[in-house]
């Protein structure tokens, strides 16, 4: 039976993230174990073969080399400054050319004068964050860590955990079995792992669905990001360097709508969409006047009850999920990873009591503070009451006009406040 220190379960930005963050800082044996199967990676993904003496698990290791998760889709993610930079430190170039900054960031609430600028620059920042596509942030993790050295296993499912007093064993396909001394749930919660050990999740539909899709606009975007709320529902307008002649005037665009409203704007011819879309958004940006493919996404609120059990901890999305509001799901995933990997290079046991616990306790305040700061923004700007439109209105011209509230939001945002863990 094949062993490892740690083992990271689901091949996701999350778990390639962690395991970046694992590889620059510890010195631990580390295993990413995929159930995904190996799919062609095309010309845009060259990474270094890695070696097969020592073969692991039949051909899995070796397929890994020139696979791309179906995980890194059409999707585009913004990453936090703070995920920009510890990216970065862990050697993953995620400031190429393949990014677009945030460097301004305009907050409208459609009917009404609430207004809100910011800008990198006041607060010292090069930028909020980075856009970029999540099938290329997929490519970069994946190529830093194959070229690390990483035991990365693809079409390997877990089945089952067993937990000893010193390791979990794995079991796998083929009556195949890993022992590791912690296993790392980054599986995004849906593979039953968490329930097998004890730790439940609680789940709320928003009843909300997220509408994705490229567009384009007549004026150049000039780093600014928008962030307009609707009578349908928050619409989020993304800066994104698509690599190709319409950098600097493509926009990825989230618009987030009741589920009953969102097949019919699914169903509708592209003329009628940008038609809908533009109503909603309005002339900032000129005319929008081409779009992309649309995807949409159920949205909830989930969260596990507890992080760790016996020798397991949990991270990213198997930890909590998020509504895209605020722009804060990957990010404060990220920020799971960074507290674990800190936690870890003090402990030479990385799946002891104490260690798990530390862990535990590092992530207490910013989870519950980024949780409850998204829920109350989905509350509070995904309806229409009369009572909390003032609301929103007032809050918009005081978040404008008061530096000690727009130090805090920015703070947050960016995964540079207090509960974060750097201030």
């Amino acid at each position: 039976m094949e062993q490892t220190d740690i083992a990271i379960v689901g091949g996701g930005t999350i778990g390639h993230a962690l395991a970046a963050g694992l590889l620059a800082h510890t010195a631990f044996k580390v295993t990413l174990l995929d159930a995904n199967p190996a799919q062609p990676a095309g010309a845009a993904l060259k990474t270094k073969q890695v070696s097969a003496e020592e073969p692991r698990f039949g051909d899995r290791h070796e397929k890994a080399a020139g696979m791309v998760h179906p995980g890194f889709d059409a999707r585009v993610i913004a990453l936090a400054r703070r995920t920009v930079d510890s990216l970065q430190a862990m050697g993953v170039p995620v400031d190429s050319a393949c990014t677009e900054a945030i460097g301004h960031i305009q907050i409208t609430d459609q009917g009404s004068l609430g207004f809100c600028q910011l800008h990198a620059e006041d607060f010292r920042l090069s930028s909020f964050g980075e856009v970029i596509a999540l099938k290329e942030l997929g490519r970069l993790l994946t190529t830093h860590n194959l070229s690390n050295g990483l035991n990365y296993l693809v079409s390997t499912p877990v089945h089952q955990l067993h937990q000893g007093q010193g390791e979990v064993i794995l079991a796998l396909d083929e009556d195949e079995k890993l022992s590791s001394k912690l296993v790392i749930l980054a599986d995004g919660g849906r593979s039953g792992l968490a329930e097998q050990v004890g730790i439940e999740r609680t789940s709320m539909s928003y009843e909300q669905v997220a509408i994705t899709c490229n567009v384009l606009t007549s004026e150049a975007h000039y780093q600014r990001a928008y962030e307009r709320f609707t009578p349908h529902g928050p619409l989020a307008f993304l800066p994104f360097n698509p690599g190709d002649t319409h950098a600097g005037h493509s926009f990825s665009m989230v618009w987030t709508v009741a589920a009953d409203k969102a097949q019919a704007l699914l169903q509708l011819a592209d003329t009628e969409f940008l038609r809908a879309l533009q109503r909603a958004f309005g002339y900032r940006q000129g005319r929008i006047y081409e779009t992309g493919p649309r995807h949409a996404y159920p949205l909830e609120l989930a969260q596990a009850n507890q992080l760790t059990s016996h020798r397991i901890a949990m991270v990213g999305n198997a930890a909590q999920t998020l509504h895209p509001i605020a722009g804060q799901g990957f990010n404060l995933g990220l920020r799971d990873t960074l507290d674990l990997v800190e936690t870890l290079t003090c402990h030479s046991d990385p799946g002891s009591y104490g260690t798990l616990r530390q862990f535990e306790q590092a992530r207490s305040a910013d989870r519950e503070q980024t949780i409850w700061l998204t829920d109350a923004l989905v509350r509070g700007f995904s309806n229409r009451y009369a009572g909390l439109g003032a609301m929103r209105n007032a809050g918009l011209i005081a978040l404008d006009n008061v530096s000690a509230l727009q130090q805090a939001f920015v703070a947050r945002t960016t995964g540079y406040g207090p509960a974060t863990g750097r201030s």
